[in-house]
């Protein structure tokens, strides 16, 4: 599944110990699928902050092809047809990493699952999360879809279908009327089992991998959300993580946004950050319509905005937070971008002087 795509470790966090309890060697397994065990038990990087994605750190990302591959050999090797509800019962939000924070601080169940659906590229690009009608046509019940650029393998699809029935149930505080579930794999454990595990029917064999849930569950209220954290947690999404169905321009735009400021800006750096020739970059936004230079001034506008009408800095320091020279060529564009000088733009802004 995910023929080159990536996905965090951390969606194999305690597959070690379980593969242990099981009478198997869980670093062992690991390593034949050149899987970092401290980054599966996120013990890796140094504890101060988010990793970067990359390496041996808890945010550290592994072929998606590998997990797959790890989870149906410890389940075919170790005789334990149900090792992914096993595991997903030792799984929550965590997994997440960052955005745990946004999902467990929405303000509801169906904001919690927007957000998990929008950002789910974040845990791996190959992964798709989305409510669709109901595949039994029930009116009054929603389906949450759990699925991959690929079909699913069995244990990954017990996998993730589990976790998001564990996240839902933990976010809502214990039951939430899941009326059954659907795999798209013939039953491997025994009715019960799956039963036992969702406490609903589950049905085989069935187009894709769903949760039957009540359509008025996204009304559900959290308790405990932090409105404020959630709009930090969703920021620092947007701007450490790459979606992949972003345009060149965007991520262009990011790139330039994160350098402002810090010193000159260059086609060479950003394309340096998207992996590509400053060439290849160019050919890029020219298919988009833009150019690099386009984007720079539009980001510098946009934060020239922002800092001249909402904040009271000396325009010598506005300047030079949006690499500009000198407090001159912040004038001259001013003049081009708003028809009038900086302070005038200030004082229309009713921000004093």
């Amino acid at each position: 599944m995910g023929t080159g795509s990536l996905t965090r470790a951390a969606a194999l966090r305690g597959l070690p110990q379980l593969v242990d309890e099981l009478g198997g060697d869980g670093a062992g397994l690991l390593a034949r699928f050149r899987v970092p065990v401290e980054a599966v038990d996120g013990t890796g990087g140094d504890g101060d902050g988010p990793g970067t994605g990359d390496g041996n750190g808890p945010d550290a990302l592994v072929p998606t092809r590998s997990v797959a591959r790890v989870l149906e050999t410890a389940a075919t090797e170790l005789g334990c047809p149900d090792l992914g509800l096993r595991l997903a019962q030792r799984q929550g939000p965590e997994i997440l990493g960052p955005l745990a924070v946004a999902v467990a601080n929405s303000p509801t169940l169906g904001d919690a699952l927007d957000c998990a659906a929008r950002y789910l590229y974040v845990h791996s690009p190959a992964l798709h999360l989305a409510p669709v009608p109901d595949p039994e046509g029930v009116a009054g019940v929603t389906a949450l879809e759990y699925g991959s650029v690929d079909p699913l393998p069995p244990q990954v699809a017990d996998l993730g279908v589990g976790v998001v029935h564990r996240i839902v149930l933990l976010l809502g505080g214990g039951p939430y009327g899941l009326r059954s579930v659907h795999l798209p794999h013939p039953d491997l454990a025994g009715a019960a089992r799956y039963r036992e595990f969702f406490d609903a029917e589950v049905r085989f064999d069935r187009r894709a991998a769903v949760l039957r849930v009540p359509s008025d569950l996204v009304r559900r209220p959290l308790a405990g959300g932090d409105e404020t954290v959630r709009a930090i947690a969703v920021d620092y999404l947007e701007t450490h993580f790459d979606r992949p169905d972003r345009s060149v321009t965007e991520r262009v735009r990011m790139a330039v946004d994160r350098s402002l400021g810090t010193g000159p800006v260059r086609i060479s750096s950003a394309a340096r950050l998207l992996r590509m020739h400053p060439r290849t970059l160019q050919r890029h936004l020219a298919t988009e319509h833009t150019t690099f230079e386009q984007v720079v001034d539009d980001a510098r506008r946009d934060s020239a905005e922002r800092l001249i009408t909402r904040t009271d800095l000396p325009f010598t320091q506005v300047a030079a937070m949006l690499g500009l020279a000198e407090q001159s060529a912040l004038s001259r564009a001013s003049r081009r971008w708003f028809g009038a000088p900086p302070r005038e733009v200030r004082r229309s802004a009713g921000v004093a002087l």
